[in-house]
């Protein structure tokens, strides 16, 4: 079987990728502990716990019982908080790669040099990719180059954002790839699969939606701490199917209890049953979604679900721990597709079969939820409210993105 060394493996979601896309992970690199437990509860992949800075690359090989040049894969999500979207308007034209938290790159880097797979795989923020912010993305092609040089291989690399949803995960979610391979074999990313329903043409499905998902799941499941409580929680049910609180702003149905586009977009973010789920957050808050359409938080299973995580999986952990780990995932699907590609065109080992993780289609999608009225406690909030002045806080982000609008390569 081919075997892949796992960096930041987290909960698993690249490797459940591999795993149905007929590969082993021979080794799994991750530090924090309640996703070390996950992956000991639910697979027997060797799993070391720590940081990756204070992890040998000769520990890495013994423990996959691997030498230099024998692993078939390298995958890895380096955790990058400062090329996130959020970090860029906060943080502006701050150097971003003197930021501690960017030496995950670094890290995977050296990693790919000690144990030089036949390919690689990272993902990582759409961000990274910013045009004139690519500095990060930079690091990481010129740290190849010093690689071949060294080492005298020929990694070639390509890299491309992808939206998950593109490929039939039922989720919108943006992140970017790079693929290589040590012989210089160039990587073609498989074109899109599926399109937004009105515009399906060339053979490509619609989207693949939430109902697809968790259609077939309780309504008003069991688990613990899925309701929606505190100042907003209320609101909830007065806000359509895939809508959020702009619904109650001047521009939309509802009553002008907002200024538009004054609170973070997934503020009281609901999903709809026939569009592909929102992206899944790691740490939401108290009334940032996407919530489920019958007013709650999604459970720990429909998380799964929405990240196409294979069914059957247990966690002993806490609903937020569980939350954190899932948000911070890589949707399963998008990586089985991807290794799929990689298998036959730099591995010479074509998978099989069709695909594992993709979402049944479920035909019969009921109709939106009725909303109800809006309770009296927020009535006095009626009135004329100021709109957001744009993009970013304050004048200083204006004035950026009034001379970079950024866009992704």
């Amino acid at each position: 079987m081919l075997k892949a060394i796992s960096l930041y493996t987290g909960v698993g979601g690249i490797d459940f990728g591999l795993e149905a896309a007929g590969l082993k992970t021979a080794v799994a690199i991750e530090m924090d502990g309640a996703c070390c437990r996950t992956l000991r509860l639910n697979r027997r992949w060797p799993v070391i716990e720590g940081d990756i800075h204070n992890v040998t690359s000769a520990e890495i090989l013994s423990t996959a019982g691997l030498r230099k040049r024998d692993a078939d894969l390298l995958v890895g999500g380096p955790p990058c908080q400062p090329f996130s979207k959020s970090s860029y308007w906060v943080n502006g034209d701050s150097g971003r790669l003197n930021d501690p938290r960017s030496s995950t790159l670094g890290q995977y880097l050296r990693v790919l040099r000690d144990t030089l797979p036949r390919a690689f795989l990272l993902e990582n923020v759409s961000g990274l990719a910013f045009s004139g912010k690519s500095e990060g993305l930079s690091l990481l092609l010129d740290g190849i180059k010093n690689i071949n040089t060294g080492a005298k291989t020929n990694y070639s690399v390509k890299f491309q954002v992808i939206n998950a949803a593109s490929f039939g995960v039922p989720q919108t979610r943006e992140r970017v790839f790079l693929v290589g391979a040590r012989d210089g074999t160039d990587f073609v990313f498989p074109s899109a699969t599926h399109a937004e329903a009105n515009s399906v043409q060339g053979g490509l499905e619609p989207f693949r939606t939430a109902w697809d998902a968790i259609g077939d799941l309780p309504a008003h499941p069991a688990e613990e701490g899925i309701e929606v409580n505190g100042r907003w929680g209320g609101l909830l049910p007065t806000i359509p199917e895939g809508q959020n609180y702009l619904w109650h702003t001047s521009r939309y149905g509802g009553l002008p209890l907002f200024g538009w586009r004054t609170r973070y977009w997934s503020f009281l973010l609901k999903l709809a049953k026939d569009r592909p789920s929102w992206t899944i957050q790691a740490q939401p808050g108290p009334h940032i979604g996407p919530f489920h359409w019958k007013n709650r938080r999604l459970t720990t299973l429909e998380i799964c679900r929405l990240q196409t995580f294979p069914d059957g999986l247990s966690f002993d952990c806490s609903r937020n721990e569980a939350q954190k780990m899932l948000g911070n995932a890589v949707p399963s699907l998008l990586i089985e597709v991807l290794t799929r590609e990689i298998r036959r065109q730099l591995l010479g080992s074509p998978a099989r079969g069709h695909l594992k993780l993709l979402s049944p289609r479920r035909n019969k999608v009921p109709g939106p939820e009725k909303v109800t009225k809006v309770p009296s406690q927020f009535l006095s909030l009626i009135g004329q409210h100021p709109e957001h002045p744009g993009t970013g806080k304050g004048r200083a982000a204006r004035e950026r993105l009034a001379k970079l609008q950024p866009t992704l390569f």
